[in-house]
């Protein structure tokens, strides 16, 4: 889906991005600044955004000078901005739609303010103008950054910041790679110093290009205040609220922000397919059901199959599987993580020897598609 990293030059700086096919217009993901552009396509929850964004054009994305696999540099707001505009360069590419995130909006705004001419829109995910230094309240900003850094590269950052984010071991594991990967814990606490003393209010009234401000209701780190200062002081912005608690716009559940989004490009509704989830799939049923039906007869057979039912279920319930659907003597369960479901698919086997039987299990790790209570 998605190009083999490459270097555009910012003076003497490489920046690293990757973009997707070509497509009716570019849009550019200003996403926080730490990144590691080779996996962050490999993070759990974000293929199904990735995919729908990639629907409405080029997308483009890339590590910000210092992080990931750019080159190091001493961080600015100013090499932030710059880093777009040789990105697009390097493209050919003449203008584009910016996407800022959190604390990066404040580069996606220079950047618009400085070249208005190059940017066809402007949407705002869950952003802030003030530094968070002046709506600090309960810890000092050196506490609340010795308290980040601690926690980087363990992925329980992107839990705290996403709570409606589907979780588990194995989730926790990839974002703390990715995390390792983005940023050592020295340049994460650099990094932040910086976006906590950016302010960028008073250049906010100079940007004049189409602005959509979207912000979750309940982001306990950004309040929605902050969203609405933005959509305030950029003439014509458009404030939408969203429900939810996540910081990051392209973890699960995404789907209303991504409508939002494409309706501003757009100006059409836009549908997109029923939930997906990352999920291990557990399918079940017992070796030669035919064979040993006939042999015990209607009424045994039944009774028998009650007994491998309520044996499947007592180990579905302690590994923490959901039952989908039942067919004949199979079973077809759902796990958030492949280390429960193959624990549960080897108590199912030794459990049911008790009964005579004998059942063979499959499984499947991947992104499932979610239809009220089944997947497909």
């Amino acid at each position: 889906m998605f190009s083999e990293t490459r270097y555009a030059m910012n003076g003497d700086v490489r920046v690293a991005y990757r973009t997707s096919r070509e497509g009716e217009r570019d849009i550019v993901f200003v996403s926080n600044p730490f990144t590691n552009c080779e996996v962050f396509t490999e993070l759990p929850s974000i293929q199904g955004w990735l995919e729908a964004m990639t629907s409405l054009g080029r997308f483009i994305f890339f590590d910000h000078p210092g992080t990931g696999v750019s080159d190091p540099a001493p961080p600015t707001l100013e090499l932030w901005a710059d880093s777009i505009a040789a990105v697009l360069d390097d493209l050919g590419s003449g203008e584009a739609v910016l996407i800022g995130m959190n604390g990066t909006f404040a580069s996606s705004a220079v950047f618009a303010a400085t070249y208005p001419s190059r940017t066809t829109a402007l949407v705002v995910l869950d952003g802030y103008a003030d530094p968070l230094v002046e709506r600090t309240e309960r810890s000092t900003p050196e506490e609340l950054a010795a308290a980040a850094t601690a926690m980087w590269g363990t992925g329980e950052l992107a839990h705290l910041g996403n709570p409606d984010m589907p979780w588990n071991e194995e989730i926790r594991s990839t974002w703390a790679r990715h995390e390792r990967l983005a940023a050592s814990p020295a340049t994460f606490a650099r990094m932040r110093s910086l976006l906590d003393e950016m302010d960028v209010r008073a250049l906010l009234p100079t940007v004049r290009v189409p602005t959509l401000v979207l912000h979750h209701s309940d982001d306990p780190f950004i309040p929605p205040t902050l969203g609405k200062d933005i959509a305030d002081r950029i003439p014509g912005a458009k404030y939408v609220e969203l429900p939810g608690r996540n910081v990051f716009h392209f973890v699960e559940p995404w789907r209303a922000s991504f409508q939002a989004i494409a309706e501003f490009l757009t100006g059409e509704q836009t549908a997109v397919a029923e939930d997906r989830v990352l999920a291990t799939v557990l399918f079940t049923d017992i070796v030669d059901s035919t064979r040993r039906a006939a042999e015990v007869g209607d009424r045994d057979w039944h009774a028998l199959l009650d007994a491998h039912d309520a044996v499947v279920r007592a180990q579905l319930g302690r590994f923490r599987g959901r039952e989908v659907n039942t067919s004949g003597d199979g079973f077809l369960a759902v796990f958030d993580g492949p280390q429960r479901a193959i624990r549960c698919a080897v108590a199912i086997r030794d459990a049911v020897q008790a009964l005579g039987l004998q059942v063979r299990a499959g499984l499947h790790t991947g992104e499932c598609e979610v239809r009220g209570d089944d997947i497909g």
